[in-house]
């Protein structure tokens, strides 16, 4: 993924549709207007990538086995083919997380763009290497890898020449704030010198700004109606629609700020202003021909440029003044012997 002028936003509905193809349109339809890049789902091929004795990470469902339940998410081949048109009449990017080279081999089918890896897959080398047959650039979450075992994935994809991104995850639902990591986005980049974004489950959208600002170039997050009524996995780590329209608009923000560095070393664009609000040397009460000023005889009024600048107001302590001064006048160079401050 090349460098953009903002963060692309990948909005991740996953299982919140619970199996409803419908549901699945309609998170795409309420996901259009946010201002994401785009939407992800998991492809899940439940006789290709687990088995009966898969545990859950929670119990959430009445289904039986893990395997039943990821037999209830799967769609067809023809259902994926409607939700990636759908996105895509909506001038957004489908993309789906492949858990089983079978799933590939159907995203291949679609012809999608790009393969995201979830965090649990970044070791299954079986997986990368169906992938990189594919040609095709891989975003890599790194929810629960350390970096000897990311250094192992990455000189897999390296040696296949496969373009890849990588993703600071923590694997914690929902993540808390010492969790969070962000402190990893700029060690992924000085490490491996590739787009590095971050991937996140905190359901608050000031994690996904403090990643913008800190150089995510990729940010990833999960979607869902309802945060406190859906029964799902991931529920309690998503962002609900209104969350997510807020979250993109503050990180383009972000994103078109960093991309425009201010120029500090010169104040010339601020010279007008300067007129305005700065200030010159004023008296602040009566004083004599002859009197000796002191800090306490000094006020600063504006504008700049009808008196001595108050930023010099230490040259004309202990100075004379060469006439009486009424108080509020502003004090010049020629009021003072000799016209030196």
């Amino acid at each position: 993924m090349t460098r953009r002028n903002t963060p692309f936003l990948i909005a991740e509905i996953a299982q919140a549709h619970h199996g409803s193809f419908r549901t699945a349109l309609a998170y795409i339809d309420a996901l259009a207007p946010t201002g994401i890049d785009a939407i992800k789902f998991q492809t899940h091929i439940a006789e290709a990538e687990s088995s009966i004795h898969e545990p859950f990470r929670i119990r959430f469902s009445n289904d039986k086995t893990r395997f039943d339940y990821w037999k209830r998410m799967e769609f067809t081949l023809d259902q994926w083919k409607q939700l990636k048109a759908r996105c895509e009449r909506h001038n957004m990017e489908f993309m789906s997380s492949p858990f089983s080279n079978a799933a590939v081999d159907l995203l291949e089918q679609m012809g999608v763009k790009r393969y995201k890896i979830g965090s649990g897959e970044v070791s299954n080398f079986l997986l990368l290497e169906r992938i990189a047959q594919t040609g095709k650039p891989v975003i890599l979450s790194s929810g629960m890898s350390s970096f000897d075992e990311l250094n192992k994935t990455v000189a897999f994809l390296k040696l296949r020449e496969v373009p890849f991104s990588i993703l600071q995850c923590t694997t914690s639902y929902p993540t808390r704030p010492e969790n969070y990591g962000l402190n990893a986005i700029a060690e992924l980049k000085q490490r491996y010198h590739v787009p590095v974004g971050y991937s996140d489950h905190s359901a608050t959208i000031e994690t996904g700004i403090a990643a913008v600002t800190l150089g995510a170039e990729i940010l990833e997050f999960h979607a869902v109606f309802d945060r406190a009524n859906d029964p799902g996995p991931d529920a309690s780590s998503s962002l609900e629609i209104p969350e997510i329209s807020q979250l993109a608009k503050a990180v383009r923000k972000i994103g078109t700020a960093l991309n425009n560095p201010v120029d500090k070393s010169s104040s010339d664009d601020f010279t007008e202003l300067k007129g305005i609000f700065e200030k010159s040397l004023a008296i602040n009460k009566n004083i004599a021909k002859g009197h000796i000023l002191r800090f306490e005889d000094l006020e600063a009024k504006k504008p700049k440029g009808h008196g001595i600048d108050a930023m010099a107001f230490e040259t004309v302590l202990g100075q004379k003044v060469n006439r009486s001064m009424n108080q509020w006048e502003f004090l010049n160079h020629s009021d003072i012997f000799n016209g030196k401050a």
